[in-house]
């Protein structure tokens, strides 16, 4: 499957904006993250792309989350490692993370959501204007985007060999690369 035909399938399943772009980050970031590991940045992207297909049917059910993406996926004929990574970046599920696709998309996930929340509070709120350092003061923040799972995102250490100031300035720099389509 090509990016166009899977970004049309996620506009298919996701009718949600914010959603979609909240997809749109996480691809870039996985494509960020495959180039730095000198991986597959299409197919990457493809699981960042569509990791949350399922979101809007299953958010009332988040025990089904990211298992029904994953056969959805499967049933197209997806390749059998983005549907892996799919399935495994739904933490409540605790399937084990077995390729680097599977670690980088589940510590992906939050970091997209923290970076957004972060630029929102800027006076600009523009990402641009976004520093690596702004994203690390507010990560110390337990209180600030709480849905943004801080222990998650501290496995890009353990998972990824990344510092974290290093995993956030890859993401940051990407979702900055695509800022129009974020809209920001």
């Amino acid at each position: 499957m090509i990016r166009e035909q899977g970004l049309e399938l996620l506009k298919q399943n996701v009718q949600n904006q914010n959603l979609i772009k909240h997809c749109l980050a996480v691809e870039a970031v996985m494509r960020a993250l495959a180039e730095y590991f000198s991986q597959d940045k299409k197919k990457w992207g493809m699981a960042g792309l569509l990791h949350d297909i399922d979101y809007e049917t299953t958010k009332d059910k988040p025990n089904e989350h990211s298992l029904i993406g994953a056969r959805m996926l499967e049933d197209l004929g997806m390749e059998r490692e983005i549907c892996q990574a799919v399935r495994a970046h739904n933490e409540i599920h605790k399937i084990p993370l077995q390729t680097l696709m599977d670690k980088a998309l589940f510590v992906s996930d939050p970091l997209t959501g923290l970076i957004v929340a972060s630029v929102l509070v800027l006076p600009s709120k523009k990402i641009i204007d976004l520093q690596t350092e702004n994203i690390l003061n507010r990560f110390k923040e337990k209180s600030f985007a709480r849905g943004a799972n801080r222990e998650i995102i501290q496995q890009c250490q353990s998972l990824l060999n990344l510092r974290l100031s290093e995993f956030v300035q890859i993401s940051l720099k990407a979702m900055q690369r695509i800022c129009s389509d974020l809209g920001l």
